[in-house]
């Protein structure tokens, strides 16, 4: 199942064939805490810079990303007819030339091939500034689809870790009453062996009573599911999330030191580090999301 989720993290590359050239543009994006967009690219279409920064926040909110121009004139292409006061200069010189050498006169397509006598398109930003916005965009369409394709699997990891969070909550529900038994048991039989036989079944209740409050998780465990619900919830809804997912990690990651601080057995703390280990996996790989 694909979820409407975006990593920060991606790559574009893109080419196409304009009068008077070729150009490439390369785009690449990491995480970061709000939108930032660089280019590098020739100083005479800088001014184009504008136009595709509106391009990527139309699309983006969060992400660092870089951008690289790249422009290659084509020598071979020409623009207008030849350069008359290069002919005329060329024509003298062979004149010359052939004046005081016995030579051969040149040919048509060595005449256009000596520089300056055909006049050779030029990539201005005039001339490219509605190819070059073009191709951007497409550069921008490849770049989210690849963040949202990165996207997805990170929200599908996000979801087998949530798994692993209920899975281990339930765990530990029947464990507190196990864990309450067990140490009323542990009290009898200290009773029992100090031979306290004026200890009354009514403070031992007390006793066994504020223990089971001090160790009880059912709260926290509450919380935790409560937790892991919005976190589907808001991966289910998409869209720009990262900062709300990073705060419900803040919020499982505070309800499993609680679950921890109230550890009196093995197997509760075993639960707990568990726990702990989902919730830093969760948080290292929402730190990708947009």
């Amino acid at each position: 199942m694909a979820y409407p989720v975006k990593s920060m993290t991606g790559f574009a590359a893109v080419t196409a064939d304009v009068t008077g050239g070729r150009i490439s543009i390369e785009l690449k994006s990491v995480n970061h805490r709000y939108l930032e967009f660089q280019t590098r690219m020739a100083e005479d279409i800088r001014a184009l810079e504008g136009a595709m920064r509106e391009q990527v926040a139309a699309t983006m909110t969060r992400g660092k990303v870089d951008c690289r121009v790249t422009l290659t004139s084509d020598s071979t292409q020409t623009r207008g007819g030849p350069n008359a006061e290069a002919l005329a200069l060329l024509a003298q010189t062979q004149q010359d030339i052939l004046s005081k050498f016995d030579a051969q006169k040149l040919s048509v397509w060595e005449i256009m091939q000596v520089p300056g006598v055909l006049a050779r398109a030029e990539m201005t930003a005039d001339v490219i500034r509605e190819p070059l916005l073009a191709l951007f965009a497409e550069a921008v369409d490849e770049l989210n689809a690849t963040r949202a394709r990165e996207g997805a699997k990170l929200a599908q990891m996000l979801f087998d870790r949530l798994d692993g969070i209920d899975a281990l909550v339930r765990q530990v529900a029947p464990l507190v009453p196990q864990m309450v038994a067990a140490y009323e048991e542990k009290l009898k039989l200290k009773i029992a062996d100090a031979s306290l036989e004026s200890a009354s079944d009514d403070r031992l209740r007390q006793e066994v009573v504020l223990f089971a409050s001090r160790i009880d998780v059912a709260e926290e465990l509450n919380r935790l599911g409560a937790h892991t619900v919005e976190v589907r919830r808001v991966l289910e809804g998409g869209g720009a999330i990262g900062k709300r997912l990073d705060f419900l990690m803040q919020e499982l990651n505070r309800e499993s030191n609680t679950l921890g601080s109230k550890s009196v057995s093995t197997e509760s703390t075993k639960v707990s580090i568990e726990l702990k280990v989902l919730i830093e996996q969760m948080r290292e790989q929402i730190q990708n999301i947009e």
